[in-house]
């Protein structure tokens, strides 16, 4: 560690830094401005973690200096907070466009220790001087007031006051998650300052808690992290819907309440995506579940700034039965029903999701799923579903279509838990294994060629415009997914038909 030695650096930097902090020293030192480097990068460093962030606190105001420096090293300059006088500079690597480093500059208004006093966690709250770094990260020009470097050897985290909170709250979801990618502990007072004003998470912009939150989707074993806020009554202000959802009972094929099924449903998303263990899962579960790198790539792909549809789709896990409390009902024989929560659970989680300013796109996938999560074991009844019904599936569910498959999956495991039944189980995943089959081998059932048009419609049975056209072209699209139709003829026939079944009172082309 770092006391270990004062002959040699104790900690090496990432090859290609070095260079750029002493061309940012050189920098500095001429025009009289004394430069720390401070948070987390030497946290990660003495970690041994890789990271591409630099924080830099300069004894000068930030926003007058970073301009001239980042020409001086052929960089880009952002000015970040005006307020806090705050910028960036960012470091283009060998592929155009990409980051290699992000360094961001704060100015010191009074000295590096009281710099260091207005941080949030102990490990965070050390600094070491550019001008003494010429190898690598020695004691020597070690800042740390608050004993960061002894929390780091002890794996904790602590507040490096008590009023680190009231500060900024978004704090109270860093430090969970912090000691969970870390590995680190969080000690009993900070646990106790967290709950003591959880309460203040709530004042936090949306768009500040959705991003700490998809860091939380991100970590191995979601389901214990969120289990810990909720223990430290963090989930009761964040989401409030779900914490209703406590002691909420369910039919006796479920093995927990609502709250701790939609806990369990994340980590089986994991599992399910191949990401994560299960621990109701006999070997060889996932071997009758479809899997491809297609697949792999569906899930890892981006929807928005921090979020990949398998992160998603562990939040419409966590939210999928979040209207449930509130529909529960008992019907005469004694059992215990939840009519209609996929369609109220999709109201409320589209509510949920706007408030934590979630992007259009990001909202409309999870509530897709959240509505139709249902529908992949509801298109099946006592045999595989019709080409017909998967053509109907995948145009009522959209984009949600692949990930509420999935889910369902995921559903049916967190419903059984250690009393899983292994044929029903395979059942349901032969279900979605065909589904996605028919719907790999037959692109026409969500997009069939176009055999007639509107026009050829209006023309042909001599209809004005309007919805009815849509309606008829989309029964065409249908019947022709279902290979009942295939050529121009065979639509229009099936036109015909439909209008005089119209007529004479039947709704199938078919019969009438």
């Amino acid at each position: 560690m770092i006391a270990e030695s004062k002959k040699r650096p104790a900690l090496p930097l990432k090859p290609g830094v070095l260079p750029l902090i002493i061309g940012i020293n050189d920098f500095l030192n001429e025009h009289g401005v004394q430069g720390y480097i401070v948070g987390g990068f030497i946290r990660d460093t003495i970690l041994g973690r890789d990271t591409a962030d630099i924080d830099i606190a300069i004894s000068a105001d930030a926003l007058k200096v970073t301009p001239e420096l980042a020409t001086t090293l052929g960089c880009k300059h952002v000015p970040l907070d005006e307020a806090n006088r705050v910028s960036r500079v960012i470091v283009k690597g060998a592929a155009r466009d990409k980051a290699q480093w992000q360094i961001d500059f704060s100015t010191i208004t009074d000295s590096i220790e009281h710099d260091l006093k207005q941080r949030d966690f102990t490990i965070d709250a050390m600094a070491v001087r550019l001008d003494s770094i010429t190898e690598g990260i020695t004691d020597t020009g070690l800042v740390d007031p608050f004993k960061g470097l002894a929390d780091i050897r002890h794996r904790v985290i602590r507040a490096v006051s008590d009023d680190v909170f009231q500060s900024d709250a978004l704090r109270l979801l860093r430090g969970v998650r912090l000691a969970a990618e870390l590995g680190f502990s969080i000690d009993r007072h900070t646990e106790a300052l967290v709950r003591q004003h959880c309460r203040l998470i709530a004042s936090v912009a949306g768009e500040r808690v959705r991003e700490e939150l998809l860091k939380l989707l991100a970590i191995p074993k979601t389901g214990h992290l969120i289990l810990y806020l909720d223990d430290l009554e963090l989930i009761a202000v964040l989401v409030p819907e779900l914490a209703q959802a406590r002691g909420v009972d369910q039919p006796r094929e479920h093995q927990w309440d609502v709250f701790n099924h939609s806990i369990k449903a994340v980590d089986a998303v994991d599992f399910v995506l191949r990401h994560e263990s299960w621990e109701y899962a006999d070997k060889g579960i996932l071997d009758c579940v479809p899997w491809s790198a297609e697949l792999e790539r569906h899930f890892n792909s981006k929807v928005s700034s921090g979020s990949s549809r398998r992160l998603l789709l562990k939040l419409a896990a966590l939210l999928h039965d979040i209207a449930k409390p509130q529909t529960k009902t008992i019907d005469d024989q004694g059992r215990t029903r939840f009519f209609g929560h996929a369609r109220e659970g999709a109201k409320t989680t589209v509510d949920i999701l706007e408030r934590l300013r979630f992007s259009t796109r990001e909202i409309k996938l999870v509530a897709g799923i959240v509505r139709h999560h249902l529908r992949p074991v509801q298109i099946c009844q006592d045999e595989l579903p019709s080409r017909r019904a998967i053509y109907r599936y995948f145009r009522d569910t959209g984009e949600a279509a692949i990930d509420a498959l999935f889910f369902s999956l995921a559903d049916h495991l967190a419903t059984r838990g250690s009393n899983l039944n292994i044929t029903n189980w395979r059942q349901h995943a032969a279900l979605i294994e065909h589904v996605l089959t028919q719907h790999d081998k037959q692109e026409s059932i969500t997009a069939p060629p176009k055999i007639i048009s509107g026009y050829d419609i209006m023309n042909t049975f001599n209809l004005a415009p309007g919805h009815k056209i849509g309606e008829l072209l989309e029964a065409v699209r249908e019947a022709q997914a279902s290979a009942d139709i295939t050529t121009r003829d065979e639509a229009l026939s099936y036109v015909k038909n439909l209008l005089i079944g119209e007529k004479s009172g039947s709704r199938d082309g078919k019969q009438a």
